[in-house]
């Protein structure tokens, strides 16, 4: 079967940088017309978030401030995969970074595209069980680390607490059984 789907005529380079580009592409679609500027971010790294919860069955948490929003915010560790670096031990650096949690007994649960209208970034899902408490947190980034209750976890869902759209996804799935 032949789909017809949009395709690019142009690309015009916006920003370029180490963590993020931005083009304005002109795009015709299947019946003829043309979108002259049609933005898409491209993001060098994917990213991974970690669902990590302990033998009581809280799942742990992180408090970050959010520069673009100005507020600080509960969130699963998360954060970019770096080169080399595979989604496990992506999802492993990144909480023993934002909670000073060791972790074992990692799964890939989901990967989804939080923005598929303007990006192919993708954003992995990994649960896990903590570890040891090898060390401190980075404060330059963490706020705060604290382990909840599910039960909790479902008000502060219902509250409007928690807002990271990451972090709901990753819940979300994890809490219906995606495990």
């Amino acid at each position: 079967m032949n789909i017809r789907k949009p395709r690019r005529l142009e690309r015009s380079v916006i920003y370029v940088s180490d963590w993020v580009d931005l083009y304005a592409d002109r795009v015709e679609f299947p019946d003829g017309r043309i979108i002259d500027r049609h933005h898409i971010l491209e993001f060098h790294h994917d990213f991974v978030g970690a669902v990590v919860e302990n033998d009581e069955g809280k799942i742990l948490f992180v408090q970050a401030y959010r520069y673009p929003l100005d507020s600080l915010e509960w969130e699963i560790p998360t954060g970019r995969v770096e080169d080399g670096e595979t989604l496990i031990k992506g999802a492993q650096r990144e909480v023993l970074e934002e909670s000073g949690y060791e972790t074992t007994d990692h799964k890939l649960i989901y990967t989804f595209n939080p923005i598929n209208g303007i990006s192919a970034k993708r954003f992995h899902v990994v649960t896990c069980r903590p570890g040891l408490k090898l060390g401190e947190f980075d404060r330059n980034e963490i706020r705060a680390v604290r382990w909840t209750e599910k039960e909790e976890i479902g008000r502060l869902i219902r509250n409007r607490v928690l807002k990271d759209g990451f972090t709901l996804t990753a819940l979300l799935l994890y809490l219906n059984g995606m495990e």
